[in-house]
């Protein structure tokens, strides 16, 4: 385990998975600590596919191949590329390995830097090969709720613009289907209950907000600020004492998607020679 340290704050990361594994600032637990109860990771990373793929698997040149929930970096071990007493660099590339199930060529880094009352993560992606790299690449921090105390029905998510409180009704399988539910979202504010994620996560696809707050009752928050992540998630389990903040450039498959990975929604294409940086600041405000 790696351990970073800035003033009174603190954070670990795992080379397993490049995974935040704890965060606390002056003293005070935020990150979800892995209860395997309810959830036993803690903030996995999604690379190089977000969500679920129709049939667990991808179709690249007429081949079928088998893909993980969320692709597979949250279960590689990554390398320490640089580090420092606040700071961290988590590096991970294509092999023969990932080429199998992936074939494409890669390399993924994941740095974080603690402040004192913050988090940055960034994801990098270059593509060092001769075609174009498909990817998707996202966030997944659990959180703990109440994280301040308090009944968790008195917490609310703030977000920075107006949304859309429609989301897309996930169908069987984790994808997702045409039809569309209305959440409790009023503007803003959507206030928060178990029975919120009763059904499933609640997906805002391509937000106008480019930061949300998780709110507690004594004024606090867990605020979320991101750069270059179009969709917002947020997810729970019944009953769970957790709510997971999600940053996704992409998203799980059509209900019906049956085309090649380049055809698949919301994913990105990188050329060769080229690289993308993605990356979210985690504060605790107030």
């Amino acid at each position: 385990m790696i351990t970073l340290e800035h003033g009174n704050a603190r954070a670990s990361i795992a080379p397993l998975g490049a995974e935040w594994r704890s965060w606390s600032v002056n003293g005070r637990d935020l990150l979800w600590n892995g209860d395997p109860a309810w959830w036993s990771q803690t903030a996995p990373i999604l690379f190089p596919l977000v969500g679920w793929s129709r049939n667990g698997e991808i179709r690249v040149d007429g081949r079928r191949i088998t893909m993980p929930v969320h692709g597979f970096a949250s279960k590689s071990q990554f390398t320490v590329a640089e580090q420092g007493p606040d700071h961290v660099r988590l590096a991970l590339a294509s092999s023969a390995e990932t080429m199998a199930i992936f074939p494409f060529a890669f390399r993924f880094a994941v740095r974080y830097q603690l402040g004192d009352n913050a988090l940055r993560v960034e994801l990098a992606i270059e593509n060092p090969g001769e075609r174009d790299l498909p990817y998707a690449c996202g966030l997944h921090p659990g959180f703990r709720w109440p994280f301040a105390g308090g009944d968790s029905t008195d917490y609310a998510i703030l977000f920075e613009a107006d949304e859309d409180p429609e989301v897309p009704v996930i169908a069987p399988g984790g994808l997702f289907s045409a039809k569309r539910r209305k959440t409790d979202l009023d503007g803003r504010c959507l206030r928060l209950s178990p029975e919120t994620f009763a059904a499933e996560a609640l997906c805002f696809l391509n937000v106008r907000s480019r930061s949300v707050r998780f709110e507690a009752p004594d004024g606090s928050a867990i605020a979320m600020r991101t750069e270059d992540f179009p969709h917002y998630a947020l997810w729970s389990r019944a009953g769970a004492p957790l709510l997971s903040i999600e940053a996704w450039t992409g998203h799980g498959d059509p209900e019906h998607f049956e085309g090649d990975i380049f055809d698949k929604p919301s994913l990105r294409r990188l050329a060769p020679g080229n690289a993308a940086a993605h990356a979210a600041v985690f504060s605790l405000e107030g």
